[in-house]
């Protein structure tokens, strides 16, 4: 007699008491010595050899890290900058800051040091920028965003420093570890700096959410910001008809219309939000044909551009504008500027004595006057024989560009001989570019700015 063995499943639901396995929730990073899978991980470009273990300086028990950050032009690299992650995940979501002791050689400012930086996702970066740090040592907080999202997290340390006026320095760090310091206390998360904006968009044009920010009031009193990845952030669209917006921040215009771009940190919401006009697909500016040869180039991507040192110099206390460059379509990058009355533009030192003219194309989103109320002014500087801003030879000089050479919701391709620029003395030392504008105009885009000659 054949018999045959069958099997019955069962499936019951789990128990409320049973405790899924958790990674290892050690928050220690250094405590005289690697903590448990602790690796250490050079940036390229940086000093390979700049970290290593000492003995003889620590703040307490029998080491601490060691940082040798290089002298300018070091050809071992151009500076120290490191990550720390583990080979293993930890759960740090019972802690609520990273805390370490820290020295140096002399009063300085690292540039950059914090964690969630493992050569991965970064899901969950957190950066103290310019963390200012002297000779003694002194204890430091950098605060978690929002611990609950740190379940499985593999970077516990990172930092990048370059050399102060030129010059190296050493730092030590100390007693790294996560703690629950339980005085870390009233968030004030934010995203665009705590600003609230106003952006034209086009649909399939992707905008990043920027300004991303937490700050905690601790227990001296200091209020301490760091920059929070935007994974700790859960973005809201008021109309997803028209934008969504991605874990990573990433504002998609998807339909015309309206919508409003705001977000949470931990439950709590964050100061600054962005309303979007989209208005449909993006035109791009003309394609420039003139001949290489003939042109220096500061901003296109039909040019080799010279060097720019940035596009939105922030001149207090009476700069509004925001943006610079931060639109790419395909790969085609644009100006734009937001929240508009003046900007300059500054570039490496360039002598521009053998053109004869400067062109821009504009594109003004808003409606503007054509009866001559409204304009964009564009200065040109000239830094003198000197080769320094403010060094008493600089030549400056403004040519407006009325509102009937200017149209709304089109590019406007400008062209402005160089003798136009009447006050202009000399051309040999151009180092920068000044857009200004009547009220109305509270928004511009800009590309293929570059000199030439016929």
């Amino acid at each position: 007699m054949a018999v045959l063995i069958g099997s019955v499943s069962c499936e019951r639901p789990y128990s409320d008491d049973i405790e899924f396995a958790r990674y290892s929730d050690n928050g220690d990073v250094y405590i005289d010595g690697f903590s448990t899978g602790l690796q250490y991980f050079p940036f390229a470009g940086s000093k390979l050899d700049a970290f290593s273990v000492d003995t003889d300086v620590k703040y307490e028990g029998s080491s601490s890290m060691r940082f040798d950050v290089p002298n300018f032009g070091d050809p071992e690299g151009a500076y120290a900058g490191a990550i720390f992650p583990t080979s293993t995940p930890r759960d740090l979501s019972g802690y609520d800051a990273l805390t370490f002791y820290a020295k140096a050689t002399k009063a300085a400012t690292i540039n950059e040091i914090g964690f969630g930086n493992d050569f991965g996702e970064n899901k969950y970066v957190v950066t103290k920028n310019n963390l200012r740090i002297t000779t003694n040592w002194v204890k430091y907080i950098i605060p978690i965003p929002d611990p609950d999202k740190l379940i499985g997290e593999r970077g516990m340390f990172w930092y990048a420093e370059g050399p102060e006026d030129n010059d190296g320095y050493t730092f030590w760090v100390d007693e790294i570890k996560f703690e629950k310091l339980g005085t870390v206390a009233q968030p004030r998360p934010a995203i665009f700096n705590g600003q609230d904006i106003e952006q034209l968009a086009f649909i399939n044009v992707d905008i990043p959410i920027t300004g991303l920010t937490q700050t905690f009031n601790l227990a001296s009193g200091v209020n301490q910001t760091v920059n929070a990845a935007p994974s700790y952030y859960t973005f809201m669209s008021s109309n997803t008809d028209v934008a969504v917006v991605n874990e990573q921040g990433i504002i998609s215009p998807v339909g015309i219309g309206s919508a409003e771009i705001t977000a949470l940190l931990g439950g709590v919401k964050a100061a600054g939000s962005m309303n979007l006009m989209v208005t449909g697909s993006f035109e791009l500016a003309p394609t420039p044909t003139r001949d290489p040869a003939n042109v220096i180039s500061i901003y296109s991507d039909a040019y080799n551009n010279i060097n720019v040192d940035f596009y939105n110099g922030f001149f207090e206390p009476f700069q509004t504008t925001l943006g610079g460059d931060n639109i790419n379509v395909n790969g085609n990058r644009i100006i734009n500027y937001t929240n508009f009355n003046f900007v300059g533009i500054q570039f490496g030192l360039v002598d521009v004595s053998a053109m004869t003219s400067l062109h821009l194309d504009i594109l003004i989103p808003e409606d503007i006057s054509l009866t001559g109320n409204d304009y964009v002014e564009v200065e040109l500087q000239d830094y003198g024989a000197d080769a320094s801003p403010g060094g008493g030879d600089d030549a400056v000089s403004r040519v407006r560009i009325e509102s009937s050479r200017l149209s709304s919701g089109e590019w406007a391709s400008i062209d402005i001989p160089l003798s136009n620029f009447s006050s202009l003395s000399r051309r040999t030392n151009m180092g920068l570019l000044l857009f200004d504008s009547s009220a109305n105009i509270t928004e511009i885009l800009v590309d293929n700015i570059y000199f030439y000659k016929e």
